[in-house]
């Protein structure tokens, strides 16, 4: 399975709650960079507990732009936790959501934050062989 690797930016805007209380909401703006050439947009649901260090989130963004040079776009859904401070992140692609040259996109992505708060992402997919 290739593996690509890459920098991105997120700009998050916080929304109003929804009526009546509820998780955080934050509207999502992405710039991914390297073999991910791309923008994206998205939304996310947030929990922080009382418990320092527990906290729960969900997101779904899509992806529009090239990857390795094919053009198309695709949704990406993330489910993390931290528990007490130990983080859990699976990022996945929704199957069947790639568009154009990335149709039958199938993939996993980790996203590492590093000294002075950059990102990154690494980026495990399979295509199908072009025609």
């Amino acid at each position: 399975m290739p593996r690509i690797t890459g920098e991105f930016e997120v700009r998050m805007s916080p929304q109003p709650p929804e009526a009546g209380g509820g998780p955080g909401r934050m509207l999502l703006d992405k710039r991914y960079h390297g073999p991910l050439d791309a923008t994206s947009v998205g939304q996310m649901l947030a929990v922080r507990t009382a418990v320092e260090g527990s906290a729960g989130y969900v997101a779904i963004e899509t992806v529009t732009g090239t990857l390795e040079g094919r053009a198309g776009s695709f949704s990406l859904q993330h489910s993390g936790t931290m528990d007490r401070g130990r983080p859990s992140l699976v990022v996945t692609v929704i199957p069947d959501s790639g568009s154009d040259a990335l149709h039958g996109l199938t993939a996993s992505m980790a996203i590492r934050i590093e000294k002075g708060g950059k990102h990154f992402y690494d980026f495990d997919y399979v295509l199908p062989v072009s025609e």
